[in-house]
């Protein structure tokens, strides 16, 4: 199978390209632009596994510049996690890239895709379209996301559904719940915890620290997301991306305070905006469609992301 990655240099993109990798029978193709320059080193070393692997191809190119005509074929099957992440830095004069990068290059792939009959397109999608919700949530619940970043991956999805009704291409679309794990972005809490902790900084927290999430190890993310690149009947599905134990902040510090055996001071900053207070993944579509089980323990991810931390923090001198 030949599968195109978009945002392969990415957290979730380097471990699904590795995971593909080892079904011998597929070529991966992967595209990241660099588009946050902040980010660069942390994406060059997640895609060090990949750069010499005989049956990985890697382009170096922004998707609103992309001849996609050179790049796609009848029959591939597209992964297309490529866009701007992050609740809190969506709002004020950080929009237009948000709308470039999660709106406009998904409609541009999209009009490609009317050209090439492909296999698939798999749409990355985020638990930050439903909004504030109270319990389990599935994914037929109404939609009122809460930040300018969950507006974009919404339309995302929409754009996705219009090209499907009207030029018949194949779309599944996932809406992955808070993932976690080696390489997690350092915007992200639990990198920001770990790192914090590891140079004996007083932590920052938002809110009361008793919020709740779903969260996803990357590991079980991938295979998630695997299953819906190799599944039958997926297409036309939008399908939850959850994980094994839901926990408030406070309860993930206890956690990690046990792994790392240190005692951690918490600064407490006040409430953020355009985030739900609690969420929650109803995950039995998946079970159906998908076979998906999410197997990694909290405490068995979280030591898995402070060995990765620990270790980048060694390569980089910190």
């Amino acid at each position: 199978m030949r599968i195109i990655v978009t945002g392969a240099a990415g957290f979730i993109g380097s471990h699904l390209c590795e995971r593909l990798l080892k079904d011998e029978q597929n070529m991966v193709i992967g595209i990241d632009g660099f588009i946050d320059p902040a980010l660069k080193q942390v994406k060059r070393r997640n895609l060090k596994n990949l750069l010499h692997h005989p049956r990985f191809t890697f382009l170096d190119k922004n998707l609103l510049e992309i001849d996609w005509g050179k790049v796609m074929s009848k029959d591939d099957v597209i992964c297309h996690l490529a866009g701007m992440p992050g609740v809190r830095s969506s709002w004020g004069n950080n929009f237009p890239l948000y709308a470039e990068s999660n709106i406009l290059v998904t409609q541009r792939l999209l009009e490609a895709c009317k050209d090439v009959s492909i296999k698939k397109l798999v749409y990355a999608s985020t638990s930050s379209v439903y909004g504030e919700k109270s319990g389990m949530v599935s994914e037929n619940s109404f939609l009122s996301p809460l930040s300018p970043y969950g507006v974009t991956k919404l339309t995302g999805e929409y754009l996705c559904n219009v090209y499907s009704e009207n030029d018949g291409i194949p779309i599944t679309i996932l809406r992955y719940f808070t993932v976690y794990g080696p390489r997690q972005r350092p915007d992200m809490a639990f990198h920001r915890f770990i790192e914090y902790m590891l140079k004996s900084k007083p932590i920052p927290i938002y809110g009361d620290g008793k919020q709740t999430r779903d969260f996803t190890y990357i590991g079980d993310c991938v295979e998630g997301t695997v299953a819906a690149i190799y599944g039958d009947h997926v297409i036309g599905e939008t399908i939850n991306i959850g994980g094994k134990e839901r926990k408030s902040i406070l309860e993930v510090i206890k956690v990690l305070e046990e792994l790392t055996g240190k005692k951690v001071a918490m600064d407490f900053i006040g409430k953020t905006r355009g985030e739900p207070r609690h969420t929650w993944a109803d995950i039995t579509k998946a079970e159906k469609l998908l076979h998906y089980q999410p197997k990694v323990s909290l405490k068995e991810g979280l030591i898995n992301e402070v060995k990765d931390i620990q270790a980048l923090y060694k390569e980089v001198g910190e």
